[in-house]
């Protein structure tokens, strides 16, 4: 790794952790916020860390302002990653059959490892259009409610998915298990 140090928002891969963003820098070490490994303290001198893409570093304290600008800035950057969803071991494998009520048709062989991979790119893409309404300053308080609610309507109606999901932290949750 070079001697630079980056900045918060910088893009890295690590050997152990896979690939994350700096979210904190601190004297001689990183804090990163792994896509797969949770947040982590490294060294900045680890030899097993490389850096992607680095944002320069601030010598000036950022304001909760601009720290809210950045970390919605390092989500943009990352809505084109997907997070790894595990499909439920019982679901492995098979295969979805859509058989048409018209006997002359031919029935439709789906491997459910692909018909998940579409419902996770949905979920995915609703969170992203979610982040996107909720950052924008040209909409109203009022307007932002309003399409919320439709976003919460359409994950109700993905929720008979969920069976396909192996952990309920990554299921649907519609309008009645939402808790405020």
């Amino acid at each position: 790794m070079e001697e630079k140090i980056a900045g918060i928002g910088s893009r890295i891969q690590h050997a152990k952790f896979g690939q994350g963003v700096i979210t904190g820098v601190r004297l001689t070490s990183y804090l990163i916020t792994f896509m797969e490994a949770g947040t982590h303290e490294v060294m900045q001198d680890d030899t097993q860390l490389e850096i992607i893409d680095a944002e320069e570093i601030s010598s000036e304290i950022e304001t909760l302002s601009e720290v809210e600008k950045s970390l919605l800035g390092i989500l943009r950057k990352w809505a084109q990653m997907q997070e790894v969803v595990p499909l439920g071991d019982r679901w492995k494998d098979g295969l979805m059959i859509l058989k048409p009520g018209d006997k002359n048709l031919q029935p439709k062989e789906i491997p459910i490892d692909a018909f998940f991979h579409k419902i996770v790119m949905v979920r995915d893409r609703l969170r992203v259009l979610e982040q996107n309404i909720n950052s924008n300053s040209k909409l109203s308080v009022e307007d932002k409610v309003n399409l919320q609610q439709y976003i919460t309507r359409c994950y109700g109606s993905l929720t008979t998915f969920n069976i396909l999901f192996k952990n309920k932290e990554h299921q649907f949750i519609g309008e009645k298990g939402k808790t405020d």
